[in-house]
């Protein structure tokens, strides 16, 4: 029987994890591998133009060939589907599709995309679907799998279904909080018993599956804490329901290996207060909570879909990666247009190119690809916008800079390119590097 305080005993949240001081030689190895291959992205800047978002298809390769192998290694049956939202742009989305992946979207317009690949199976999750959503998704029922939100959206998806004299698979999507703003999404797990009735009368709509999700998963801890709370709650199903489940999709939400790197102004506050009282936190210092390898969440997901759902139901287990895949793989290149002083200097990029207010929280080195050194100096890199908020960082990485120079900031795959927004500045064109460049 599923008991919640031994879980909260056996691990704790990555929420919880105290930030600690980035070491200098770990930034200075990540850095050192892109100076390394300076010349390749400085063509694609003199081909394309400047500022410029950079795909490397090797890297979306190599991640989702781990991904899957990390999974399928300690599970009998495994579907791995790419969540579209973290980054949604054509080239990408193809890339993983030819690579073996499926598709997770959340909208119309990022279904009208995966449909325009060969992707066989689509699974479209998320609330509020419109009426021309679930037309979309029914119409295209030989590919597409909804994962329902509400018992109002059941009733929905059954009416369009009817009326196209259709029918379509699906999944209920469980709520992992039910008190919180996380109420928005799915149904509570009180409630499964009850919708699986209810979906036996929808004669034009198949469930056979779960869904959950969670985010920001530095560990698997929030992942297995629901897997269990979900097996205590399939364990009071009759058989009928539980022969239902074909699927278990236990979201996404796994955080690159990279970590989560903070500036000081990221911190919590108490633990930015205390830094601050030791010492004036100088802007080449940074901080990091650690993320766990993909291998060690496969590996405790696993055991915890064995203990506590496997003896219930016999399914396949569904993942959603997102920001895992595609972070690591995208890159922004700009360019030096103004030097106002000895520290701070003006690109021809503005974060608008990310969308949000990205990098006074959160740190990635600004490397000079055009004056390569490892060593980083403070120096305020801002963009053109018109706003003080147009922050690139707080230093550089490279032996000086100057108007012309060509900047580099890494890694901006994941949460960035499908943030974007059209504000005062053009955005940057985009181009793949080829999986041998």
């Amino acid at each position: 029987m599923y008991d919640s305080e031994s879980i909260l005993k056996t691990t704790s949240p990555s929420t919880e994890q105290e930030p600690a001081i980035l070491d200098q030689a770990e930034i200075s190895s990540f850095v050192n591998g892109f100076l390394q291959r300076r010349d390749v992205f400085l063509q694609a800047c003199h081909s394309y133009g400047s500022p410029l978002y950079v795909v490397e298809e090797n890297v979306l390769l190599k991640r989702a060939e781990q991904f899957t192998d990390a999974f399928s290694q300690v599970l009998p049956e495994v579907r791995v589907y790419y969540a579209m939202k973290s980054n949604n742009h054509p080239l990408i989305v193809k890339t993983f599709v030819n690579a073996g992946l499926n598709l997770d979207v959340s909208s119309g317009l990022e279904l009208e995309i995966a449909l325009d690949t060969d992707a066989t199976d689509i699974v479209f999750s998320g609330p509020g679907k419109t009426e021309k959503e679930l037309t979309l998704a029914v119409e295209n029922s030989d590919r597409t799998t909804v994962l329902i939100d509400s018992f109002g959206e059941l009733e929905h998806l059954q009416r369009v279904a009817a009326e196209k004299d259709a029918s379509i698979r699906a999944g209920v999507r469980l709520t992992i909080d039910s008190n919180g703003l996380w109420r928005k999404f799915g149904i509570p797990l009180k409630d499964l018993s009850k919708f699986l009735d209810a979906s036996k009368h929808c004669d034009h709509v198949s469930i056979n599956g779960l869904q959950f999700h969670t985010s920001w998963n530095l560990d698997p801890y929030n992942q297995v804490n629901f897997i269990a709370r979900l097996g205590n709650t399939l364990s009071k199903l009759n058989s009928e329901q539980q022969a239902m489940i074909e699927f278990i999709d236990i979201g996404g939400g796994f955080w690159p290996s990279q970590g989560e790197w903070l500036q000081s102004s990221g911190l919590p506050l108490s633990h930015s207060s205390s830094v601050t009282k030791l010492s004036s936190v100088s802007k080449t210092c940074h901080y990091k909570r650690h993320s766990t390898p993909i291998e060690e969440f496969a590996g405790q997901i696993a055991q915890a879909v064995r203990t506590h759902l496997f003896p219930y139901v016999s399914c396949r287990i569904c993942a959603e990666p997102g920001r895992w895949l595609c972070n690591d793989a995208m890159h922004l290149l700009l360019t030096v247009v103004d030097k106002k002083a000895r520290d701070l200097v003006i690109t021809d990029a503005g974060t608008n190119a990310i969308g949000w207010e990205r990098f006074e929280t959160d740190y990635f080195p600004v490397i000079n690809l055009s004056r390569p050194e490892v060593i980083e100096h403070e120096c305020y890199i801002l963009g053109s916008l018109c706003t003080p908020h147009d922050v690139w960082g707080y230093a550089y990485w490279g032996k000086g800079i100057e108007p012309g120079d060509v900047l580099m900031i890494p890694t901006q795959g994941a949460y960035t390119y499908g943030l974007r927004q059209e504000f005062i500045k053009p955005l940057p064109a985009v181009v793949m590097l080829e999986k041998n460049a």
